[in-house]
């Protein structure tokens, strides 16, 4: 199939290099040309501008940090306008219920189709084929799709036809997750407040009933305050928590958890941590309780 792929940070490399491991034809584009270099050395085509990729592919994919990323690169870098009738547009980023509602509205204009299919897994375990997709928009394009997302990952999630049913799963994901995170930060606190050593605490939860990929690895960061092992930043993180608490607001959910979490998240940044892994939640819960 002809792909294109827009947007060559960590997972967006990641997820390309799978898509053509699988036997795709990649056209791809970044605003840093050398991200691109790895494709190209598989026989991808770096294109110039993300017009020039979306022009003449079946299917398009973006994996972009945040909603004025995707409405820049598809308005004004014409994407949208690039696009042959009928193509199809694969969002995989991380976008609010707003954004999406209006992407898929766009796209519907123009004539094109726009799914929603946000990833779940740090990008290191796409290489392992471990990655989740969650895909949402209407049937016949995900029936398109379905041979590019199981070259993505281990499983794809069906969330129906609205594009936003997947924003929506992907953003309660990522607020029990960030959530649980925060949390694992106030127990790490407490131990410490009497002396106990963090690996052993880690240890304790792992051992039990918290023995998953959130406690292991996140609660492995906060152990050995290791919070330049980034997965997700601080700031994304707190994009991801305002983009899950405006959704809530939307159709009147209360996510008190969320607040907490979000502060935790405004206090790092405020001291400069705001590239470090979202994780360090937990340090700025330290500092809250006196023992920074």
């Amino acid at each position: 199939m002809k792909v294109g792929f827009i947007g060559l940070g960590r997972m967006g490399e990641a997820i390309a290099l799978r898509l053509q491991a699988a036997g795709h034809d990649l056209a791809v584009y970044n605003r840093t040309a050398a991200k691109a270099k790895a494709l190209a050395d598989g026989g991808a085509t770096v294109a110039g501008s993300p017009a020039e990729v979306a022009a003449g592919c079946e299917v398009v994919f973006t994996c972009l940090a945040d909603d004025a990323s995707l409405a820049e690169i598809c308005r004004q870098a014409g994407v949208i306008d690039a696009m042959e009738d009928g193509a199809i547009h694969v969002a995989t980023g991380t976008h609010g219920i707003d954004a999406t509602k209006a992407m898929a509205a766009a796209h519907a204009k123009a004539g094109l189709t726009y799914i929603a299919a946000p990833v779940i897994g740090r990008f290191t375990i796409v290489a392992e084929g471990k990655l989740i997709v969650i895909a949402a928009g209407p049937k016949t394009a995900i029936e398109t799709c379905a041979p590019l997302f199981e070259a993505m990952g281990k499983r794809t999630f069906l969330a129906g036809d609205a594009p936003e049913a997947a924003a929506s799963i992907k953003l309660a994901n990522n607020f029990v997750l960030g959530c649980a995170i925060e949390v694992m930060g106030e127990g790490f606190s407490l131990v410490r407040g009497f002396g106990v050593e963090p690996s052993v605490f880690h240890e304790v939860l792992t051992e039990g009933v918290f023995n998953c990929p959130a406690y292991t690895g996140y609660g492995d960061i906060i152990a050995k305050e290791d919070y330049d092992r980034v997965g997700i930043t601080a700031v994304l993180g707190l994009k991801d928590a305002m983009l899950a608490l405006k959704a809530a607001e939307s159709v009147g959910v209360v996510l008190p958890s969320g607040e907490v979490w979000r502060e935790r998240l405004e206090g790092a940044i405020g001291q400069g941590e705001g590239g470090k892994d979202w994780s360090v939640v937990a340090k700025e819960q330290a500092r809250k309780s006196g023992l920074e």
